[in-house]
Order: structure tokens, then sequence, then C-alpha cells
């Protein structure tokens, strides 16, 4: 089927503003279903490379796809003040009334979406916009504070600084003058000086709080009454949402999850990608278009089980096979309990009995990669034993049958602490016939929330508690000859801020085990996938193919780790990148420096310094920043400054400089 392709579209809102939109469309002018993708990350420029393949697919499907900038990003009217601001939804709903009534829409609409399309996509359905009948969410969660870019089991990420850097960036990219025309300066200008300091606004709530739980579909699931089809990935963040999903909607709804990165599943790496587009199209026509695809009669959960894989940072294939569980919760999988041993063994049966105590380097963490795998090179874990020297390790005897695992894996520990702000870390791991040790699966704990996020509470030094840590969720069959291992420490750096004490953890084994979610080999019945296709590509050409960086160093002087990662020209390893049909030249390089001292909590520096450059000959733009943070006992300190020009000329700078308390951090 031919499309036809509008550039750009305006959408008013009751208040005058207007939003920004691309539309693909079948070429004749029958009246179809739509789907929208609601972002901020720019449809002229920020996302046209993938949009254009996916979207024209889905018109060359039968379907009205639609690009929606949000309100104060691209070349939307308005101002961006934070992430899932009730504004936000309530544009939402105006824009899909607006698709429905428009006479090439048949009044049905779907919303889709990948990390902040994911989350919206979720959000919006809560709200029950009339016209909107299904969604694919994509690696979203269902709670906004325990599993997003900015905390992890009550704990700092890094990563929060990292994209509140690159949101300063993203939201300070000027409007495009070959859409608005002369206005776009004046425009672009005051932009610039609203722009928040988003690092800075996301570290002001250190607990689940009024802030979190707006947007935090967990609140109440039966606020969603339309289909949803969630999608999730081992290598991603965003996965553990998509059990919870599954067991807390009441609506129709189904899952995949596959061995990917943050990337849509028809590009998925690390393969094997699949016909994800293909997939999205059955879920349109079931629930948009009303035929009957068998869409579902798909197992409740479609889920990729890794083989064992060596710990190389860099993998684009990962081993393995497809399985499904016709039910989530499924009957099929069981609980596998070892019990930890003063003997550092894991044990089926009676464990030696004692305790053991543990107080790491504050670097322990260095072969940890990415929070988020995106598809770059060396963000994968790396090999377990550089940390395992900082942990304490619990291993199986060699595996004499294998043990596939599907769901979330619970450390039960008896433990106590000597400092009333602590932290511990947990890792799952393959331990190779080679020696070589795979994580498989991870989580950190603020011990001060080891009751409630929302309500932390500082440890009595000394005193015996009872800790469920629940490990990330994963699927990974361990082989026959293999050991199983977790290990245990107290800090994970670069990955989260330490707490403000090195805290000496002791472990009370005999009331400690380890469960594991084993899944019985049933046959899996016929669980496969098309492979990917896709729609035609933007013209696109790759001016330089960047680099991507990264590296450790130890100073045996100073006793100082410094974790560096950078990439330069593109920071997912795109590359220097023209966008033909428009002209329009991209490049984004950024630089992250993190450094502590074994010893010393209150060491910990993170420096990020980045550029982005856009334009066209006669119209270039530049946004250069730098962000730091450290802190003390009792405070965080943040600042940033930036800088843009025209044309080589500065035209805007700002400056943030931020004390934060912590808040049983």
């Amino acid at each position: 089927m031919t499309i036809r392709i509008q550039e750009h579209i305006w959408i008013p809102m009751s208040d005058g503003t207007r939003l920004g939109a691309r539309l693909w469309l079948p070429e004749d002018d029958a009246k179809v279903p739509a789907v929208l993708e609601y972002i901020p990350y720019r449809k002229r420029d920020g996302t046209r490379g993938r949009d254009e393949p996916m979207h024209g697919y889905f018109a060359g499907n039968g379907y009205a796809a639609i690009r929606v900038d949000m309100r104060g990003t691209g070349e939307s009217d308005g101002h961006m003040a934070d992430e899932y601001l009730a504004q936000e939804q309530d544009d939402a709903l105006e824009v899909i009334a607006w698709i429905a009534a428009q006479p090439w829409c048949d009044g049905n609409v779907g919303m889709m979406g990948k990390s902040w399309g994911g989350f919206n996509g979720l959000q919006v359905a809560a709200r029950r916009p009339p016209a909107l009948k299904a969604v694919i969410s994509a690696y979203s969660t269902d709670n906004r504070y325990t599993d997003d870019i900015h905390y992890m089991g009550g704990l700092l990420l890094n990563d929060n600084l990292w994209w509140g850097t690159i949101m300063l960036a993203y939201q300070s990219r000027p409007l495009d003058p070959e859409i608005v025309g002369d206005s776009w300066r004046a425009s672009w200008l005051e932009r610039l000086q609203k722009l928040p300091f988003f690092p800075a606004l996301w570290l002001e709530h250190q607990r689940y709080d009024a802030y979190w739980q707006h947007g935090s579909v967990c609140e109440d699931f039966s606020d969603i009454e339309v289909p949803v089809l969630a999608i999730g990935a081992w290598a991603d963040s965003y996965t553990n949402a998509v059990p919870r999903l599954l067991e807390g909607l009441k609506t129709p709804r189904k899952a995949i999850i596959g061995p990917w990165g943050h990337i849509y599943p028809h590009d998925g790496v690390p393969g094997p990608a699949i016909g994800f587009l293909q997939e999205a199209v059955r879920w349109w026509d079931h629930w948009l278009k009303g035929r009957d695809t068998g869409v579902m009669n798909e197992p409740d959960l479609r889920a990729y089980t890794s083989d064992s894989v060596a710990p190389e940072g860099t993998r684009n294939f990962t081993p393995g096979r497809w399985v499904g569980e016709a039910q989530w919760p499924s009957p099929e999988i069981g609980t596998t309990s070892f019990q930890l041993g003063a003997d550092h063994g894991l044990h089926t049966g009676t464990a030696p009995a004692g305790q053991l105590s543990i107080c790491s380097p504050q670097s322990h963490g260095k072969a940890g990669g990415e929070w988020m795998g995106t598809g770059c090179v060396g963000e994968h874990p790396t090999d377990q034993r550089l940390d395992d020297g900082g942990a304490l390790v619990f291993d199986t005897p060699i595996l004499a049958d294998a043990i596939e695992v599907l769901g979330a894996s619970v450390l039960r520990l008896k433990l106590s602490s000597d400092k009333p702000v602590a932290q511990v870390s947990v890792r799952l791991s393959d331990v190779r016939p080679d020696g070589s040790v795979t994580r498989v699966s991870y989580q950190v704990l603020n011990l001060t929330h080891r009751d409630s996020h929302a309500e932390p509470a500082p440890l009595v030094p000394g005193q015996a508690y009872d800790v469920a840590v629940k490990l990330n969720d994963c699927g990974y069959r361990f082989p026959a000859g293999h050991r199983i291992r977790v290990s245990i420490a107290t800090a994970y750096w670069p990955m989260v801020w330490p707490s403000p004490e090195a805290a000496t953890l002791t472990i009370d084994t005999a009331t400690s085990r380890l469960d594991l979610p084993t899944r019985s080999d049933t046959g899996d019945g016929a669980v496969s996938f098309a492979p990917p296709a896709h729609g035609p590509a933007t013209p696109l050409t790759q001016l330089d193919p960047g680099s991507v960086k990264r590296w450790s160093s130890q100073d045996h002087v100073a006793g100082t780790t410094t974790y560096v990662t950078e990439g330069i020209g593109g920071l997912f390893g795109e590359g220097i990148l023209r966008f033909d049909d428009i002209g329009t030249e991209l490049s984004h390089s950024l630089k992250r420096e993190l450094t502590i001292a074994d010893n010393d909590p209150l060491s910990a520096h993170y420096k990020l310094t980045q550029s982005y450059e856009m334009g066209r000959d006669g119209w270039r733009t530049k946004v250069d920043t730098v962000t730091e943070m450290h802190s003390d006992l009792t405070n965080f300190y943040i600042r940033g400054e930036l800088t843009a020009s025209e044309n080589g000329a500065v035209v805007a700078t700002r400056n943030w400089d931020q004390v934060i308390k912590r808040d049983g951090l």
C-alpha cells in the first residue's frame, strides 16, 4: 500500500497552544484507525530516523500514524516544566479527541510508545479518553519511583544526573525556522530562560511521595480499562513492570520480553530482533479494526530465556529460546531455595551456620555495566570476578542438571549494620567452567527503605533485621556443569550514589536463603515470531562514525578510582548524522567522569561535559553544558551551567547551583 506523509501539522489545544505533529496516511481517502505516539523528542529531527520506518509501516497496513511533540518540545508551543505532568496528560486527551474527529480517522485510536511514550500511554489510558481503544507500552513502568531512571531500591541512580543533563540539551534545541518562521529565535530564547534544572527537580524527592505517585498507574490498576500489550527486554532497565502489569491489570493484556536493550524489538540489540511491527499490527487489527488475528490466543507472557553467555561488555546476539507461559503468574514456575552457608556455599540441605561480615570498597561495581542498555559497545556487565573480591560470595556445587529461571529471584537475609544508613547490593551470577562469571540479575537496596519507600527509617546499629531483596526479573538457563553464585556487597559504584558512611553488614547465614523462580520444562508450545520488517527508511547520511569509549583507572597513591564513558559525535554510537530531506545535521557528544576513593564515600564526585550541535548551512546552533555533583554527610551539592550559541555567537547562558538535603540516602 502506498502512503503519503504530512511533514508538519498543527493540533490546536483549548488554551490556544498548538502542538506540532507529523502524519503518515494510506494513499486512499478511506477513514482508518489511528496510532498515536506522543513524546518530547522532536519529530522533525530527534526521532526521525526511527519514526519513518515504523510509522510508515503502520500507514502501509491501513492506519493513520501520527507522531506528536508534547507541549514545549520540538516546534510545539508552550513550556515543558517537568516529565509526566498533569498538563501532559490533559493535552493528550485533547490530542486523542482531535485525532478521532479528523476526516481520515474512523474514530478509533491506539496509543503506543517506548520509554516516555510507554509511560504516558499507560497514564493516559488511566484517564479513559473515549476514543482510546488499546495501548502498546514498551520499556515503561507502573511505578515512577522504583523503576525509572532516578532511583533504584531507594538509592539514587547516577543516571539521574546523566539523564537530567541530556534533557538540558534536548530541551534547549531550537525550533526549526523552516516550520515556525522568523519567530524561532524569540521562542528559542524564551525556552532557554524557562529551562528547569531537571536533575535537581528529581533529586528533591528521595522517597516515594505524591510527586512519584502521580503517574504511577500501580496506585490503581483498575483505572486502565483498555487492552494493553506490554513489551520488556532483559538488557533494558524497565522490565520489572511487565510481570506486575500482567498480574495487576484486569483488562485484556499480553506481554513480550526479549533479550534487547532500550530499542524497539524490530531493531533489537542484542538479537535476535523480531517482527515487532507485525505483532503491533496484529494487536491494532484485533482491537481497532475488530479482526480476530489470534493475538489473544497467545500465551500471557512470551519471553526469551537466555543460554549461558560469556561476560563480555559488547554483545550483539544472545543465544537462547522463546518460551511461553499460558498465564501469569504461572503455575509452571516454582521456587528452588538455597540456604546460605558460613562456608560460602549455597545449599539445598542443611548449611553450616555462622555470621559473615562485609564492608566493600566504595568502587565496588566497576564490572556492572550500564543501568540501561541501549545497543552501545561495552555496555553489558563484564567478568564479575573484578567485583567479587569486594563482596561476600556464595556458590552452589557444580550443577548436575540445568536450572532455568524466569521471573524475580529473592534473597532473604538476616542482617545487621554498624551504621544507621547503609545499602546492600546483590548479584546473581553464572560461574562458568573456565572460572569466568556472568551477571544474570542484580538489585540494590537502601536499608532505610527495607520496609517502605514512602516512610524510610534509619537502622539501629547492631540490631538484626529480616530483609528481602527482590532482584530484577530475568530469564536464564544455568547449564549443567556450571555453578550459581550470589554476591553481597555494601556499594555499587558507579551505578548508585554511596551511603554517607562506609557501613559493615553482618549476615546471619542460618536464617538467610536465596529463592529462585525455577521453570518447569513442560514443552514451550509454538512460540515464534516473524523476522523484522520495516517501512521505508528516511534519507540519511552518516557524516562521521563518531566513537564510544569506556574505561576505569585506579590511582594507587590517592586510592581513587575513576570511571569514564565518552560518546563523541553520537551519544549512543550513531555518529554525526544528516537527515538529507530536511538538510539538518546533528552531533551529540557527552563525557561522564565518576571518581571515588575506596575508603571514603564522601569523596564521590560526578562530572558530565556535553555538547549538542544541530543546523544546516546558514543556521547552526550549539548547546554546551557542564554538570557536577558531590555530597557530604547531610547534603547533596549539584550545579550546572549551559551556554547556547547561534552561528558561533553566544546568545544565552544559564547557571544553577543547589544544595539539597539528604533524606535517609
